[in-house]
């Protein structure tokens, strides 16, 4: 589980930059480049955003976490670069997450869509 202190920011493009600063205690995760802050989308029709939080670097799909006291699963993760002065840079880190009644729910039916 992840619920880590988190700074928060608008989902919608706009003309307007932005920076979240996730701050560690230690170096190491620093020099790894492991504070960069992660865009949370809740994909149940309508996307909602969840805003911009400050997550482990190492989360994969089906991983549980806790934003604002509510319990979601993680359905994907994505990583976005920008080539920038001939070399690929980090721009953007994304989670797509459901809540964890949803998440079972579908996996529910896609077994039940299977088993026919």
């Amino acid at each position: 589980m992840a619920s880590w202190n988190m700074g928060l920011a608008s989902c919608h493009k706009q003309t307007m930059s932005f920076e979240v600063s996730c701050s560690r205690k230690r170096d190491r995760d620093r020099e790894r480049g492991s504070i960069h802050p992660y865009k949370v989308v809740e994909i149940t029709p309508p996307p909602k955003c969840l805003g911009v939080r400050c997550l482990p670097p190492n989360l994969q799909c089906g991983e549980s976490v806790t934003i604002e006291g509510q319990a979601y699963t993680i359905s994907a993760v994505t990583h976005r670069y920008q080539l920038r002065k001939g070399k690929y840079e980090p721009s953007e880190k994304r989670l797509d997450v459901l809540s964890t009644g949803r998440y079972l729910v579908n996996l529910y039916l896609e077994n039940l869509l299977e088993q026919s």
